[in-house]
């Protein structure tokens, strides 16, 4: 009995040096005394799970508190700001009628300095859409062993795949986007094309696929029609996921089997209605190869929405301008530049940093946040300076044009639930510089918070000391002044604006036969609507996405498809054998 006692109790412990006497000690304890020993070195065991089960909670309620945080932090600005107007100006209003003058002032040095930028842009990008690409990349990159750049081959070593999905649009407008990219100057064995088609399109987007298929599929070097099936755990329906289904089936079937090394692959994902120009897959190579460390960035183009710009009311035009107009004034300055849209970037950075994420709404912009806290700030956004042409905003009737754009930039807004992502993923990895994390907790934090603000202060809150100071207040020279001042800042700030009207015509694909010479002054005129589309379709949804990603729960936002056809010469929708669109 002794020895069987050794034998089991030998197997419930190392065999250290140490535990051997214990061992045999306990083998001669008599039955009764057992208990209490392994009582003890349980209740040890307890202990210290406990602690270790009480400071795992404890963390998780920390980084649960420091999200909740995080997600209130932009609202709690901009709403902090709007309230803190109305009573600065009840009760300090010479205060708040100084703060808003200085204000105007910045305002307009913003408008002129950001003016220069945009004029910088679009001179580059005329000079790039005039270069054939092709004949430079023979002349800069040709295979010569002692140029590094060349370590991966030459510039014809390079494939491209190119991500589209689709939900529910019109034929036509994926064959248009289709047509354009069967056009394009680049070798053909080196495009792949994957058409990503979501399964919650049911049978009629399921035609569609397949008769592009039929039409485009041996138009590239490979093309591949997929379907995206719903419901997948750890998804939300939006193009996030839909993007990473395609890239992971692309790489099942497509790159894996051809053995085509990761970091010879540049993925470009675009909405279905994005077309490219025809050197747009030669201007990104080069922009690639001569790029340092070019594994470790996102390549971005410019978005134009000029496809169905005729088509477009007044109001849209000038939103779609507008956002092609800030995203070429941040292509002129790179360091402050993050993903929008239609993008590209190397295979081996997506594979790296495990493709898009699924479940959140706005994936364009989270990927680059993706590989900068992968790479611990070691990622960047290069601009092409190099357009790639969308849709613009436009349905059949006016009220659901000015429907559909207000989801439309609230979805866009909504690119703030980043806000959370990267200020964590700040606050836990010490390998970022610290320089660097408060640089762009900054930047995103007053991007976030002018665009809900801005435009309320200096047309809609500028007069407010004037109506809330009071008699003693109004009786001032700087009340008399404060309404004359602001109006001169503001007028002075519209030769920005001109600026931009001057390049939107510039900037007009060739124009229909319709198209008659007071269609110009039309397309002028339409800038007058800058105030009003800077509020109601700037501040008002980015203030409205703010708030919900503040309240959380049901008042977060879902994926909203932005409704995308193309108007018959009536002003009705064009019948499609879709049948519907989003």
């Amino acid at each position: 009995g002794e020895m069987s006692a050794r034998k089991r109790t030998s197997t419930s412990f190392p065999q250290s040096r140490h535990f051997r006497f214990h061992v045999h000690t306990i083998g001669v304890l008599p039955q009764a005394v057992l208990p209490l020993v392994f009582l003890k070195i349980t209740s040890h065991k307890t202990k210290v799970n406990c602690a270790r089960g009480r400071s795992v909670i404890g963390y998780k309620r920390r980084k649960k508190g420091m999200k909740r945080f995080y997600e209130i932090l932009p609202a709690a600005l901009a709403w902090a700001t709007i309230l803190g107007m109305f009573a600065v100006s009840r009760w300090a209003p010479t205060f708040a009628a100084v703060f808003i003058i200085l204000f105007d002032i910045y305002w307009f040095l913003k408008t002129i300095y950001l003016s220069f930028h945009l004029r910088a842009t679009f001179q580059s990008m005329k000079k790039n859409l005039a270069v054939d690409w092709i004949a430079r990349l023979e002349k800069d990159f040709r295979r010569d062993p002692n140029d590094p750049r060349l370590a991966i081959g030459d510039w014809q070593s390079i494939y491209h795949l190119v991500i589209f999905p689709m939900h529910r649009e019109p034929y036509e407008v994926a064959h248009e986007s289709f047509a354009r990219l069967a056009e394009a100057n680049y070798p053909k064995d080196k495009l792949f094309v994957v058409l990503s088609v979501e399964e919650s399109g049911g049978e009629e987007a399921k035609a569609t696929g397949q008769r592009l298929e039929r039409e485009f599929g041996n138009a590239f070097g490979k093309f591949l029609l997929t379907f995206h099936p719903s419901g997948l755990p750890g998804e939300i329906p939006g193009k996030g996921a839909n993007d990473a289904w395609a890239a992971k089936e692309a790489k099942r079937l497509l790159i894996d089997p051809a053995h085509i090394a990761y970091d010879k692959v540049l993925v470009s994902v675009f909405d279905i209605d994005t077309q490219v120009f025809p050197e747009y897959f030669g201007r990104l190579t080069h922009a690639f190869l001569e790029a340092p460390d070019r594994l470790r960035a996102v390549y971005q183009p410019i978005p134009l929405f000029t496809n169905n710009i005729f088509d477009a009311p007044a109001l849209a035009r000038v939103v779609s301008f507008s956002s092609t107009f800030w995203q070429m004034m941040q292509q002129a300055r790179p360091e402050r530049l993050t993903t929008f849209s239609s993008q590209s970037l190397p295979f081996q950075a997506l594979v790296d940093i495990g493709f898009w994420h699924k479940d959140v709404v706005s994936e364009d912009s989270r990927i680059f946040w993706q590989g900068y806290l992968h790479y611990h700030g070691d990622f960047r956004v290069v601009p092409l300076e190099y357009p790639v042409s969308m849709d613009a905003n436009a349905a059949p009737t006016l009220w659901q044009t000015v429907k559909n754009l207000y989801r439309q930039q609230r979805r866009w807004a909504w690119g703030v639930e980043n806000t959370p992502y990267l200020l964590e993923g700040f606050r836990t990895d010490p390998k970022i510089p610290r320089r660097k994390k408060w640089y762009w907790a900054s930047v995103d934090l007053e991007g976030r918070h002018s665009w809900a603000t801005n435009s309320l202060l200096i047309f809609a809150l500028g007069w407010l000391p004037v109506f809330m100071g009071g008699t003693e207040f109004n009786d001032t020279l700087l009340s008399y002044n404060l309404p004359h001042l602001t109006r001169l800042i503001v007028g002075l700030s519209m030769i920005g604006i001109a600026t931009s009207a001057v390049l939107a015509l510039l900037l007009l694909p060739p124009k229909p036969n319709q198209f008659g010479k007071h269609k110009y002054f039309v397309y002028l005129l339409q800038w007058l609507l800058i105030p009003v589309t800077l509020i109601t379709l700037g501040s008002f949804p980015a203030l409205d996405a703010q708030t919900r990603l503040a309240l959380g729960g049901k008042w977060r936002l879902g994926f909203w498809t932005t409704p995308k056809g193309r108007l018959s010469k009536n002003g009705k929708e064009a019948p499609t054998p879709s049948g519907s669109t989003t």
